[in-house]
């Protein structure tokens, strides 16, 4: 089979498509004049990696390494210079996602009715999350770096949940001060602690039958959080300047950038629903949609100030691109959104640049080690030695598969790396290997099921993970035989 613009008769050339949870439209193979017929050649080898050959015009580079013929991994960057880039990723979600119209039905590639902007597997399991946790009532925690979008996600659960009628009422927890936490959060009484002194509500008066969000919720020292315990367990408070308590419906949601474990025990105990918003690099193949949903926001925003119409969206040069793939983000959509403001601010041509303005080579990943990968042979050096770039050994790796029950999204950032697709791409250098003995289904036990179902959020494919099951369709047939219902 190959890649490139076909003709009107060539069955052999690769049509591209745009894939969602259990729907996949065509849209055909490439359009550019500029690109050949037959631009590559694709195969599968014996064990399932993909083997690129060079047949039209233009050079090929498979992660900046100029090539004729190459395998491809996951994460691995493919350019044929002056014509495209593209990235290898792994197959978005491919099962039914049962879901809220407005986490469903908007245009792809677009942000859904909550603002939240991604095609890929990440993007679609979170909007799954989102809508299963938003049916259940429990206090939530929303942990992930900054500028990942867990405002958003607070919004879409208080959304979709039946508290949605009243307001959601934020704050960001970092700009309580201490001396003045209780007042913040329960009120006071008429005329206290001063004469003249009017009646609040507080937050949680203001939030009850509704959701109060505190952002930044680890920001707070161990001794503020304790004053959040006993209205998340009963929903009792009581307001400065007041003897009889009150009792209010509250649901907290609560966000932090920090790991939980930094929050205070007995508070993160109080959370027994868990949402994590993965950063950029975990979802490098939604970068583009991003780009393209800020670069609008970005021009409407220029536009409105410049009292002119819309303007278009600029197409982004291929150094820019190649930055972006392989920047460290730091703050995510937030530095993304200034990198992009910074390139319109400096743009002279139709396409945008990596900006002058700083320096943007700081932060920046390398780009993946140019080896030579032929056909025979997939990976190279002895694989008990540590990796030459990020100094783990086979030893290392494998302990951290262990203790994360071989779920690599929780792995790689045990290991410190910066996505799943480094620590793919070290299992191949190192030689490491998932044991292939899968758990009997008869030996497990009724506690063990619902234990891994209650760690995974009742994301099905996760716990089937965890378990050690072949697929979730084989985790749906326990569940049907112990009689376990989702709650």
């Amino acid at each position: 089979m190959f890649v490139g613009r076909g003709g009107t008769s060539d069955e052999s050339v690769l049509s591209f498509a745009r894939v969602r949870p259990a729907q996949v439209d065509e849209t055909g193979p490439f359009r550019s004049q500029k690109i050949s017929r037959r631009q590559l050649g694709v195969d599968v080898d014996s064990a399932g990696s993909l083997l690129l050959t060079s047949t039209g015009r233009g050079q090929l580079r498979i992660n900046g390494r100029r090539t004729d013929l190459g395998r491809v991994e996951l994460g691995d960057t493919i350019e044929v210079e002056q014509r495209f880039i593209l990235l290898c990723v792994e197959p978005p979600v491919s099962e039914r996602l049962v879901l809220d119209a407005r986490l469903r039905d908007f245009p792809f590639g677009e942000a859904d009715g909550f603002g939240i902007v991604g095609e890929s597997r990440l993007a679609w399991e979170l909007r799954s999350l989102v809508q299963l946790i938003a049916a259940r009532d429990g206090h939530v925690l929303i942990a992930g770096p900054s500028g990942s979008g867990k405002e958003l996600v607070a919004g879409a659960v208080h959304a979709l949940s039946r508290r949605a009628t009243r307001p959601l009422v934020a704050r960001n927890a970092a700009t309580i001060p201490e001396s003045l936490i209780d007042a913040e959060l329960f009120g006071n009484a008429l005329n206290y602690p001063n004469p003249g002194m009017r009646e609040r509500s507080g937050l949680i008066g203001a939030a009850d039958r509704s959701t109060l969000f505190l952002d930044e919720i680890g920001e707070l020292p161990h001794a503020l959080q304790s004053h959040l315990l006993r209205v998340m367990d009963r929903g009792e408070y009581q307001r400065l300047g007041e003897t009889t308590p009150r009792v209010a419906d509250v649901r907290v949601i609560a966000a932090t950038n920090r790991d939980p474990a930094e929050l205070k025990h007995d508070l993160v105990a109080r959370f027994p629903l868990r949402v994590e918003t993965p950063g950029i690099e975990a979802r490098q193949q939604d970068l583009p949609l991003l780009v393209r949903h800020l670069l609008r926001e970005l021009r409407s925003e220029g536009s409105a100030a410049a009292g002119r119409g819309e303007l278009g969206v600029p197409e982004l040069s291929p150094a820019l691109v190649k930055h972006l793939l392989h920047r460290r983000f730091v703050s995510n959509v937030r530095e993304l959104r200034e990198l992009l403001w910074r390139s319109l601010a400096e743009q002279q041509s139709a396409y945008l640049e990596v900006p002058r303005s700083r320096d943007e080579s700081r932060g920046v990943r390398e780009e993946p080690a140019a080896v030579e990968r032929s056909p025979e042979r997939s990976r190279v050096g002895d694989p008990d030695d540590p990796d030459p770039v990020l100094g783990l050994d086979r030893a290392t790796v494998v302990a951290a598969l262990d203790r994360c029950a071989w779920v690599q999204e929780r792995a790689w950032r045990s290991l410190g790396l910066s996505s799943r697709h480094q620590l793919r791409r070290l299992l191949v250098r190192l030689d490491i290997r998932r044991p292939q003995t899968k758990t009997d289904p008869s030996t497990l036990t009724r506690d063990e099921v619902l234990g891994a179902l209650e760690r995974a959020g009742w994301v099905k494919t996760a716990a089937a993970r965890e378990l050690g099951l072949s697929s979730r369709f084989q985790l749906l047939r326990i569940l049907k035989g112990m009689a376990i219902r989702e709650p």
